[in-house]
């Protein structure tokens, strides 16, 4: 299934960022004229999707934080560099932190999107930690996701990130909860597809495993929800039940309904997610 996310960064004046590697003092708790470093197509894992592009700033401290971009495309497709304009947004007006640009393995007939994803997220975490001096990073971490991705990063941040490293997600049209009967009730064939990818008639027991909106707790980070009033496969009520759940136990939340807008947005409304992007990851992540 190609669920794909229309995520086009326009009108707001990118800046040309370069590709060159920088060099880093030999010691690396000596951080004193420490430049800019990339490294592209880091390989956490034995399989050639199990990879992720970091991006670290100059004058980088053991304080630096981590934003982590998960792509979308329906659990079963997208790549890395479909997250690659939001990367140069932060670049530019974030530019104090640390950016990993994740690929995950992707789903097909004899894999399922469950557990392994969400394993490959934790494996992204641990190499960072394990790499953390090196680096020169904290182990304070954030999570963009669009639309698949996002359901990754919310569930990874609710339910499997044992030592509350991360600080805030962001969920761009992302599915929250698969017992929605705007899911199961519905005969769309788009959205039949969507669920299938977690097998046929799976229990409510399954569903509510890989729902965010059912293993949020209190405990869960700041959560910040953008969504289209008229995404053909995310149902409205996917980020209203959530931004009403986050609410109800305690969690901070923002949460924007853009009502025109369908799986993606440009123009005054990706112009208004930004501003609201950047303000919640300068409070909650910098």
């Amino acid at each position: 299934m190609k669920f794909t996310f229309l995520f086009l960064f326009i009108s707001i004046g990118l800046v040309s960022c370069s590709d060159d590697d920088s060099s880093i003092p030999n010691d690396p708790q000596d951080q004193t004229g420490l430049e800019f470093r990339q490294e592209l197509n880091v390989s956490y894992g034995s399989d050639n999707d199990q990879v992720f592009d970091i991006y670290l700033p100059a004058g980088r401290t053991l304080e630096t934080k981590v934003m982590i971009l998960v792509h979308g495309g329906g659990w079963t497709s997208g790549d890395k560099a479909d997250m690659n304009l939001l990367k140069d947004l932060i670049r530019q007006d974030l530019p104090n932190i640390a950016i990993v640009n994740i690929n995950y393995r992707l789903a097909d007939e004899n894999n399922s999107p469950f557990p392994m994803q969400i394993d490959d997220i934790s494996a992204v975490v641990e190499f960072l930690k394990t790499n953390q001096s090196d680096y020169v990073i904290s182990s304070d971490i954030g999570f963009i996701g669009t639309s698949a991705g996002a359901h990754l990063a919310m569930l990874w941040s609710y339910a499997y990130d044992t030592e509350n490293d991360t600080q805030m997600v962001c969920s761009i049209v992302g599915p929250t909860n698969f017992t929605d009967p705007a899911y199961l009730e519905s005969q769309d064939p788009l959205l039949l597809e969507l669920m299938e990818i977690y097998g046929i008639n799976p229990t409510t027991e399954f569903l509510e495993l890989v729902s965010p909106y059912h293993q949020v707790t209190a405990s869960a980070p700041p959560t910040i929800l953008f969504y289209g009033g008229q995404d053909p496969l995310i149902p409205t009520s996917q980020g209203v039940d959530m931004e009403e759940k986050l609410s109800d136990i305690g969690v901070i939340n923002e949460f924007t309904l853009y009502p025109n807008a369908g799986h993606g947005w440009v123009g005054l409304e990706l112009i208004d997610t930004w501003t609201k992007l950047k303000l919640f990851t300068e409070t909650h992540l910098e």
